[in-house]
């Protein structure tokens, strides 16, 4: 299915779930992933709520406009899908990028917003950030994604897991090889500028922290930031995970959204 944000961009969705549930939690997706990245996390949770799942600007089967991005700009894109599907409010989660845009939509649209879940985020890569993922940026461009491969399958998942389970790696790095260029390079900028970190204090609803041991793409120290910030929040790691968690741990991940679920 697809919606229309306000600059006329087409965003794929789906839903999924129970369609007429009294929860409802949108899920956001990782750097250079599409909504099939939460399929483990929403099968577990399909008879708990009502699921929106989608793929940001410049991503999946959502158009790509060769422009600048911000994760303002994919926050307010969430919003119109609120409209779209009619949902006032929501549990609204992501991880990665997807944590990024998660907290653009809790600042900007805290009304709509009744539990937030991050997931292997942070709300600031660092001062060095714009120089690092402006050289991803142009390692991208300059010698296409395949020669990105390597490095991101270590990022994304533990020795173990990536032993284990071929099949699920094998599937990020279609969708990965899949994703436009220019789209990939501009939303690489937009997480190298991107400063949430103002809008962590503000954030009131139930909100839950999770990050991978091992991560080394937002570390530790990110999460336990995101913790610091907002008030009443929960903090976990989970033991050998790296940077996917929605991937390699759905069942630490579904119980922290089920968590939010009940309030």
């Amino acid at each position: 299915m697809f919606a229309e944000t306000r600059d006329k961009i087409e965003i794929a969705y789906d839903l999924s779930g129970r369609a007429n549930a009294p929860h409802r939690i949108a899920l956001t997706h990782s750097l250079a992933m599409d909504r099939s990245f939460w399929a483990p996390v929403a099968e577990r949770l399909s008879g708990e709520a009502s699921i929106l799942t989608w793929d940001c600007r410049g991503h999946g089967q959502s158009d790509k406009p060769h422009q600048a991005y911000t994760a303002a700009q994919f926050a307010d894109d969430l919003a119109d899908l609120f409209d779209h599907v009619g949902w006032q409010d929501a549990v609204v989660a992501g991880a990665s990028m997807g944590g990024c845009i998660t907290l653009a939509f809790a600042g900007q649209h805290p009304r709509r917003v009744s539990g937030v879940g991050l997931f292997d985020t942070t709300a600031w890569y660092g001062a060095d950030a714009p120089a690092q993922w402006e050289e991803r940026a142009s390692k991208a461009l300059t010698e296409g994604l395949k020669g990105l491969i390597a490095f991101q399958k270590t990022r994304w998942f533990s020795d173990a897991f990536r032993e284990a389970n071929p099949a699920v790696v094998d599937h990020c790095i279609d969708v990965f090889l899949r994703n436009d260029l220019e789209a990939y390079a501009e939303t690489c900028r937009m997480l190298g500028t991107a400063d949430l970190r103002h809008y962590l204090a503000g954030i009131k609803a139930p909100t839950r922290v999770l990050v991978g041991e091992e991560d080394y793409a937002t570390p530790i120290p990110m999460a336990e930031a995101l913790h610091a910030g907002i008030a009443g929040s929960t903090f976990r790691i989970v033991k050998g995970a790296r940077h996917l968690s929605p991937l390699e741990v759905p069942d630490d991940v579904s119980a922290e959204l089920r968590a939010l679920l009940k309030g």
